[in-house]
């Protein structure tokens, strides 16, 4: 059966029709409404918001880093400028895949995967968002070329010109003005961000890091616009830095290169002196080293070579060279005598070439195993004599010994403005309760009295020591820098003078001094042979290892890292001190033969004209009637 036809109902489609057509309406003109309400918002509610968040991503601040201060010499000679150098920087979230720009860095310059480790250790490094790091240095022209062609593969990545430091006189004051290099990890954790914001170096060593602050100087601000792919389009306004303070140092590169030269290449250091001001004037540790490798960063190879050195060249030995100071340190017992009233400069004690202790039978030797007879103060000073300095020091005590020693500076860090410098050692009761918890013996009292057994110190030490001696006890604390931006450094904690009972015995220790030098009995009267002026000095040994009781030194028998170091001290003209020196060379063994020939060419550095004539200003020659006197 078929079924019956529908007829269609034109009334309800036309319905349907305007039910769908208004519906659709209601539903474009709400969508229109929430549009409306939604531009609304964000242009007019949020209207600043956008504004300053399209402009930060339109307009970036650069830090301008400052041009860091020079150091000269006191003669004005440069020892650290600044040079202008290119470099290949990379700002990691304009990079992209910034790996795969290493990649394609490497590729480019023909740089080795070494190269690539390096790269990636600086990008990770911590850094402030959006500021460049340098990944490498002193780029030649053909590899700005290369990276010109090839810029549209490196995202992020631009050629920078910026100065970088530079030392001109290479490895001559590597040690006292020190170097810069890459600020670490350690070091960006403590450091200022903003101060150091565009900054990638910082002092490391010497002079660098102790005026880091005064050389640094202030960090400008320059705001850039940028475009889409943050290439600068335009600078809108600008922040000059505040570049850094100059520094003139008191080191003076003529006597810097006699005391190298006086060195003759052999392991040692040379510290000189101004004792009127403290001003150091030469400083050197040998072997040195180039500070120029570290600015930048140096490679593992030169630095595992420098490390590695059996020579130690990295080793500052003026300043952390510890070593027993030997008879170097005989003035400062005879004033410490002298003033304890122990005994007086016409006391006299019989050397037969050795001494004993009460009750003990162990002898302590002089290096004259025959004695020199009975000995007063000035000829235990002439002529080093053991005997008359164990003798003393058993007066003294070692309470009263070390007190006066302290009084000296050994023991403890005597510059203004050097950080690296060791304390030294000075032992006591106390120190050797404390650290060895034993007591102490006697007999250690009596080495300690020529500078040997427990006690340490630098050269810089028995320089400043000897200072005192020429300066008659009056402080004036080591420094290596003479003006910061024309002002002279300040000592914020300056040492007591000695002051003695009878000032007189200075000048007693003084002629003992003298006699070093100019008696006909003198231990280094070769040294002074042919001098213009009057030298006080005194030699010294250091043992390196000990001998056996009774036996004597052969040089033939030790190895030559094992034999004894030579050490000098010396004032020239004595009787109106213009200059301190104090020599130690490693494994020299003779103080008087191997380190009073150096300290004679410093002295005749500062003191003799080019003429090889006595400087005017300084004291007169030696007098005939004042050597045949001593004679």
């Amino acid at each position: 059966m078929s079924q019956p036809i529908r007829i269609k109902d034109h009334e309800k489609d036309a319905r349907l029709v305007r039910g769908r057509v208004v519906f659709g309406a209601i539903a474009v003109v709400t969508l229109i409404c929430v549009l409306i309400a939604r531009l609304y918002f964000l242009q007019v509610i949020q209207y600043e918001y956008h504004s300053t968040l399209s402009e930060n991503n339109r307009v970036h601040v650069q830090p301008i880093p400052p041009t860091r201060g020079l150091i000269f010499d006191r003669n004005g000679v440069v020892v650290a400028d600044n040079r202008p150098s290119f470099s290949l920087s990379m700002t990691r979230e304009r990079s992209g895949d910034w790996q795969q720009v290493l990649d394609v860095i490497v590729e480019v310059l023909e740089l080795t995967p070494e190269d690539r480790v390096i790269f990636e250790k600086r990008m990770r490094q911590g850094r402030r968002p959006f500021e460049p790091v340098p990944i490498l240095f002193e780029l030649t022209e053909e590899q700005i070329a290369r990276v010109a062609v090839n810029q549209f593969r490196l995202p992020g990545v631009e050629v920078v010109a910026q100065l970088v430091r530079h030392y001109p006189q290479g490895a001559h004051f590597a040690h006292s003005v020190g170097y810069m290099g890459r600020i670490n990890e350690k070091e960006l954790k403590s450091l200022d961000p903003v101060s150091y914001s565009g900054t990638h170096q910082i002092g490391k060593t010497g002079i660098e890091r102790f005026y880091e602050p005064e050389l640094h100087g202030q960090v400008g601000y320059e705001e850039v616009e940028t475009n889409a792919r943050g290439r600068v389009l335009r600078v809108l306004k600008r922040t000059e830095p505040i570049s850094g303070k100059d520094i003139v140092l008191s080191l003076d590169i003529k006597l810097q290169e006699a005391a190298e030269i006086a060195l003759g290449g052999r392991r040692g250091a040379v510290v000189a002196l101004d004792p009127k001001t403290g001003e150091v004037l030469a400083m050197v540790s040998q072997p040195s080293f180039d500070p120029n490798l570290f600015v930048t960063g140096i490679s593992f190879k030169a630095y595992s070579e420098l490390r590695d050195s059996i020579d130690r060249p990295l080793f500052n030995r003026v300043l952390r060279g510890l070593y027993p100071p030997g008879s170097t340190i005989k003035p400062a017992v005879a004033i410490a005598g002298l003033d304890s009233g122990v005994v007086t400069a016409s006391t006299r004690v019989f050397d037969p070439g050795y001494y004993m202790l009460p009750n003990y039978d162990h002898k302590y030797r002089n290096w004259n195993r025959t004695g020199d007879g009975y000995v007063d103060l000035d000829t235990a000073i002439m002529r080093s004599n053991d005997t008359y300095f164990y003798d003393l020091a058993h007066k003294l005590g070692i309470d009263r010994l070390s007190t006066y020693l302290g009084k000296f500076g050994i023991g403890q860090k005597v510059s203004l403005d050097m950080f690296e410098e060791s304390p030294g050692l000075m032992p006591s009761r106390e120190w050797k309760r404390a650290t060895r918890r034993q007591a102490w013996f006697p007999g250690e009292t009596l080495i300690l009295g020529i500078g040997q057994g427990y006690m340490q110190s630098t050269p810089l030490q028995l320089a400043q020591a000897t200072a005192l001696v020429a300066n008659k006890g009056v402080w004036n604390r080591p420094h290596l820098a003479r003006t910061v931006e024309g002002e002279k450094p300040k000592d914020d904690n300056p040492m007591p003078d000695i002051i003695l009972r009878d000032p007189s015995d200075w000048n007693k220790v003084n002629h003992g001094m003298q006699q070093v030098m100019h008696g006909a009995r003198g231990t280094a009267r070769k040294a002074a042979i042919g001098a213009q002026y009057r030298i006080a000095g005194k030699s010294g040994t250091a043992q390196v290892v000990a001998i056996k009781q009774g036996e004597k030194y052969d040089r033939s028998k030790v190895q030559e890292r094992h034999r004894d170091h030579a050490l000098f001290v010396g004032f020239a003209p004595a009787d109106n001190p213009q200059i301190v020196v104090s020599v130690m060379v490693e494994n020299g063994e003779s103080g008087s033969g191997v380190a009073a020939p150096v300290v004679r060419q410093v002295m005749d550095a500062w003191l003799l004209d080019q003429d090889g004539r006595l400087k005017a200003e300084y004291a007169s020659p030696i007098s005939a009637e004042a050597t045949a006197r001593e004679e």
